[in-house]
């Protein structure tokens, strides 16, 4: 090799050097600028898991509290077993070689109104846990109000796995 083709190439190089570091420092400096925007986004509370909500209250009452919610989630669980299965059977009727677009939207809608009645039996759950709480507990264990979907893609987001499950039962 001649010196001419040494410095062509040492010139490629250092060019695709720095267009590797350029790269490599917009990617950092744009995951900071998004990151940052999420946290900004982010209300007070509400990506606690239900461990550290309970934690806040005095060791009987948190047991109280559990057991509970635990009782809630149990039996909210038909309707969600129910919407999931809806939902299940709604992709398998979209992936049909004939496409029943009535059949699709009627499973849609059960899925749609089993879910929101599982929601509904969670809410009052809690609010009916809430009404035998004293102030300062009913503000520790407010964010039981949130939707539990917000809750779970903020943990997802944080631990980095696809799908946390909540405390006692899944929803």
């Amino acid at each position: 090799m001649n010196s001419r083709t040494l410095k062509i190439a040492l010139a490629v190089s250092v060019g695709l050097n720095l267009f590797a570091l350029g790269g490599g420092a917009a990617y950092l400096i744009g995951r900071d600028r998004i990151e940052r925007r999420l946290d900004d986004q982010r209300q007070p509370g509400r990506d606690k898991p239900l461990r550290e909500v309970l934690e806040k209250l005095e060791p009987e009452t948190r047991d109280r509290v559990h057991m509970a919610l635990r009782a809630s989630a149990l039996s909210a669980r038909p309707d969600f077993e129910a919407a999931r299965a809806a939902r299940r059977e709604a992709m398998a009727a979209a992936g049909a070689p004939t496409l029943d677009t009535a059949r699709i939207d009627v499973l849609l809608a059960q899925s749609r109104a089993a879910e929101m009645r599982g929601r509904a039996r969670l809410e009052a759950g809690a609010v009916a846990i809430l009404a035998t709480l004293d102030p300062e507990e009913r503000k520790a264990l407010a964010p039981l109000l949130q939707r539990r979907s917000d809750a779970r893609r903020g943990q997802a987001r944080q631990a980095g796995e696809g799908r946390p499950t909540a405390e006692g039962a899944r929803p």
